[in-house]
């Protein structure tokens, strides 16, 4: 059997776009979550879940990203990942396969991939039918490069 890599990627879909996490990365995988509100934060911080006992911060992809509203009636899911020693649910709309994908295949991001892509990838591959987005989990959760942008 295969052993996992770092260029082993679960994958995503948000808004249409099929986005791929390092799978060493991915903590849990979870179907919808009860989450709590926080008072005074930012939109996309959707609020708190409880995993297994641990607190959890859950970030809405979609409003982290300015992609547009997710259907009332679709089924979102999380992934846990961890970044400067905490756990972060983010919150996706689907989860699709762990693809194992050759180095020499991995590409910088091409200047036309979309601005909301740019800032929180660390590159793309080019699959049969589809552009695979790398996620970069730090960029993606440094909020305080986030306060000073907005």
């Amino acid at each position: 059997m295969n052993e996992l890599n770092k260029n082993d990627f679960v994958t995503i879909w948000l808004d249409g776009q099929m986005c791929g996490i390092p799978v060493l990365q991915v903590h849990d995988v979870l179907s919808t979550q009860v989450i709590t509100k926080i008072p005074q934060s930012p939109d996309w911080v959707a609020g708190v879940l409880n995993l297994r006992g641990q607190i959890v911060t859950a970030i809405d992809l979609r409003k982290r990203l300015e992609l547009g509203e997710r259907e009332d009636d679709e089924d979102n899911m999380n992934v846990v990942v961890e970044y400067e020693n905490e756990p972060y649910s983010l919150i996706i709309d689907k989860v699709g396969d762990v693809l194992s994908l050759s180095e020499e295949f991995f590409e910088r991001n091409p200047v036309t991939l979309e601005a909301c892509w740019q800032g929180i990838s660390s590159g793309i591959f080019r699959l049969e039918n589809d552009l695979l987005v790398i996620l970069d989990i730090e960029k993606l959760l440094s909020f305080e490069e986030s306060k000073i942008a907005a």
